[in-house]
């Protein structure tokens, strides 16, 4: 792979086994200048969101990037907890470090709008793993700065698979229905990736077991992450790898097929919360809907296990 001139990235995140290894790609990849972290409340809370981003920034011993707490739940409904899935910690018990500095702040949203503000136009893509909850209401409050977005490349939803936590709906969508229609609504550029493609990016034992025995920090950790899947999730040889999809992307867009679709987004209060819809009155959305599986993993493992 050609690799891409640098660029200016924020991670919104709610670290989370997944996160945590997306995360590690990024700061594994040259290509990404890593402005900052904000956290967002969603696989669990927002203490312990936060705590685990500056946790994965140590191991790769970073302590140049800030974390900033952001929202510490929906916009307008009670969250979701994933501690069965996710471990109490969030990372599934993995050992990770203390982090090497405290949080930078606790007003995620007042903080992407100064950053943006005083960044060139455009100049800073947003790769986002959990809930819109920070980009929502960065929309609604500074919708100038929101405006100089570059790229929002996203996580969420399931269009023509079945949901992960409701039939047809996905968690960081159905996390906060309503923050991801405003983001939808925005006009901002935004590649969505769905489960339909995150779903066939799966890692096996064997993949687990060869990250660990690389003994690069960064892999070990992603191996031990993705085998805890492996221990709090049932059925299968192989688990999804949801979260890391959006770093993949965001390295190599033509290891994917995007297609333009008008999406709505159930608000209501049954199970389908969170859905998406294709629906001519609703927001044109970029989404991923292709993968090239076995590229995205050795790219994955290749970057996770370089010295």
């Amino acid at each position: 792979m050609q690799q891409n001139p640098t660029r200016t990235v924020i991670i919104d995140t709610d670290p989370g086994i997944d996160d945590a290894v997306a995360i590690l790609l990024a700061l594994k990849s040259a290509e990404f200048d890593v402005k900052g972290i904000t956290t967002v409340a969603g696989n669990i809370g927002i203490a312990t969101t936060t705590r685990n981003a500056g946790r994965i920034l140590a191991l790769e011993g970073r302590n140049d990037v800030p974390v900033i707490a952001g929202a510490t739940g929906p916009l307008s409904r009670k969250g979701f907890d994933t501690a069965d899935i996710h471990g109490n910690d969030g990372l599934g018990g993995v050992a990770f470090p203390d982090p090497l500095a405290a949080p930078a702040g606790n007003d995620a949203v007042a903080w992407l709008r100064e950053t943006l503000d005083t960044a060139d136009a455009g100049s800073i893509a947003i790769l986002a793993l959990g809930p819109l909850t920070n980009i929502a209401r960065l929309v609604q409050e500074h919708p100038d700065a929101a405006k100089r977005i570059g790229r929002v490349i996203a996580m969420g939803g399931a269009v023509y698979e079945p949901g992960n936590i409701g039939p047809r709906s996905e968690f960081n969508i159905a996390a906060d229905p309503e923050a991801a229609e405003i983001v939808f609504d925005a006009g901002l550029e935004m590649t969505l990736i769905p489960l339909d493609v995150t779903r066939k990016v799966r890692a096996t034992r064997d993949d687990t077991a060869m990250l660990q025995n690389t003994g690069v920090p960064a892999a070990v950790a992603s191996g031990a992450l993705i085998d805890a899947y492996f221990q709090s999730t049932t059925g299968g040889e192989s688990r999804p790898l949801h979260d890391p999809c959006v770093m993949l992307l965001a390295l190599d867009e033509a290891l994917f097929g995007c297609e333009t679709l008008k999406l709505s987004v159930d608000t209501g209060t049954t199970r389908d919360a969170g859905a998406l819809s294709v629906d001519e009155t609703g927001s044109s959305v970029s989404v991923a809907l292709k993968v090239e599986s076995a590229a995205v993993l050795k790219l994955l493992y290749e970057r996770l296990s370089a010295e």
